[in-house]
């Protein structure tokens, strides 16, 4: 059974995206900070007779990284990552401190390429498979009070179409998805958006994306 890796699965479009991968007959790979949250979505899962393992991973730690992949390469036939772990503070430019910048980027962008090259060698040697990175419209143009997010997505967009030339003569896709504001528990440690019932719920979100999967660009704009 093929295997697919997601970060950030223990809520919101990280776990929305693994119920329907498992759905499809693929064995999942849950991983991200609290493993609690990991393991109620993994009974979920296997709840529906399908298959999923959790792990606590600190995608920031490239050693971390490293032992949770010769774990899962040696027990598992690794098909896809999802990179949809990530973290957003907002406010005014002057006034963000630097260890909430720094924060963005260890997750968003850092997280979202040691994982991709720690899996990497896997896809390319079965020649088959796919990357998908979760970006954000943040992505696609700059925001008031988004800067260091913005900045940090901008990075992974990079990330990604470069990796999408890279890799274009071998059997290993490439995906970046591109969307606006979700109502998940993204946003609880902030502020910044007051009333979440103008967002697109998680659910919402994963449908799109299985139904455009064959793109290599999606992009998902707010809905109100």
């Amino acid at each position: 059974m093929k295997s697919i890796i997601i970060t950030g699965a223990g809520s919101g479009l990280g776990k929305e995206l693994a119920i329907r991968y498992s759905r499809q007959g693929y064995h999942l790979l849950l991983i991200g900070r609290t493993l609690k949250k990991l393991k109620d979505v993994e009974a979920q899962i296997q709840a529906e007779n399908r298959q999923a393992d959790s792990f606590a991973v600190d995608i920031s730690s490239p050693l971390e990284i490293q032992t949770f992949m010769r774990k899962a390469a040696e027990d598992f036939s690794i098909y896809g990552v999802i990179n949809n772990a990530g973290i957003g503070h907002f406010g005014p430019f002057e006034q963000m401190p630097h260890a909430e910048i720094e924060e963005m980027f260890r997750i968003n962008v850092l997280g979202t390429i040691y994982i991709s090259q720690a899996v990497m060698p896997y896809l390319v040697k079965n020649n088959e498979g796919f990357v998908m990175n979760i970006i954000s419209t943040a992505g696609l143009r700059g925001k008031k009070n988004e800067s260091g997010y913005a900045a940090s997505k901008f990075a992974v967009r990079g990330f990604t179409e470069s990796l999408q030339i890279e890799y274009s003569q071998t059997g290993v896709n490439i995906k970046a998805v591109y969307m606006g504001g979700m109502d998940t528990p993204f946003w609880d440690h902030n502020n910044f958006i007051t009333d979440k019932s103008r967002l697109r719920s998680p659910a919402e979100i994963a449908d799109i994306i299985l139904a455009n999967i064959e793109k290599d660009k999606i992009i998902i704009e707010s809905d109100k």
